[in-house]
């Protein structure tokens, strides 16, 4: 067997761009020190709206395609090498926003067995032995159906694979501290002249927002910003850049924070906030 590196983490996400606005300067970071960053994408994202002209063409397996080409750019970027596609590639497609038809394709991951998704999930995570999962609240930080049914399957996958001999220490749900929303969009208000964005988002817009006291962690991803940013700009067909904000494909800007947030929500809860998700990880795990 391989031996793996001292510390190992994985994250479960729904589309391709998801990992970069949330974990972006994390991932780089950590990449960066040598710890081993798996990311597990659960739909190429089939269903997003396409912000350039020049794409828009683009849709459904083809818009996949051209998604998963941009995720292995953004991977690039971080420095990161392990990242795969949940069940394998179009095992699982884009559910769309919450109430659309779409919903009920058959195919689309929010029909998924959960149980099924999460035994694929489950055989990633007795490979790579992470110490960390990072994933979504319960409501998958905005309520789209695929960041939820992520929620879902990463949940039960902890849960299968503890029941086959690795039980993950720590299992993270990605957070905004509210004060921290607030201080970034009271900038984007000053600075919204100068941008080439015409409107400001607002904070209960940003996923994963929550009152200060539910965050357990930052990561201070400063030194790793440029590496965020080019993750993101590599996602062309979903955010357009201009540090430090960015927009979706509403051209509504909020934050491109380099400094990200967690709720520790499996593991011993730390009596004071940590700045490393490894923080009380023997070396043994």
């Amino acid at each position: 067997m391989t031996e793996l590196p001292d510390r190992r983490m994985l994250l479960v996400h729904a589309h391709p761009d998801d990992e970069s606005i949330n974990n972006g300067a994390t991932m780089a970071r950590y990449a960066a020190e040598g710890a081993r960053v798996t990311l597990v994408t659960c739909t190429l994202g089939e269903r997003g709206e396409v912000i350039p002209a020049e794409l828009r063409h683009l849709s459904g397996a083809a818009l996949g395609g051209h998604r998963l080409g941009e995720l292995k750019d953004a991977m690039r970027a971080l420095g990161v090498e392990d990242f795969r596609l949940l069940g394998g590639a179009g095992r699982y497609c884009d559910s769309g926003m919450m109430g659309l038809p779409d919903n009920d394709d058959p195919g689309c991951f929010w029909q998924a067995d959960v149980d099924q998704a999460a035994g694929a999930l489950a055989d990633v995570i007795l490979e790579t032995r992470p110490q960390v999962l990072v994933t979504y609240d319960e409501n998958g930080g905005y309520g789209h159906p695929d960041h939820i049914q992520a929620h879902r399957v990463a949940m039960r996958a902890v849960e299968l694979a503890a029941g086959q001999g690795w039980d993950i220490p720590k299992v993270y749900w990605n957070r905004v501290p509210r004060s921290v929303g607030e201080e970034a969009f009271a900038r984007l208000g000053e600075d919204l002249a100068g941008l080439p964005f015409e409107k400001a988002g607002v904070l209960d817009d940003v996923p994963g927002v929550v009152d200060d006291g539910r965050v357990t962690t930052a990561i201070d991803g400063t030194a790793h910003a440029a590496a965020k940013a080019a993750a993101m700009r590599a996602h062309a067909t979903q955010i357009t850049v201009a540090e430090p904000y960015f927009v979706l494909s509403n051209d509504l800007a909020q934050p491109l924070f380099t400094t990200e947030y967690y709720e520790l929500v499996r593991g011993e809860r730390p009596q004071k906030p940590e700045n490393d998700l490894f923080a009380g990880v023997g070396e043994a795990s």
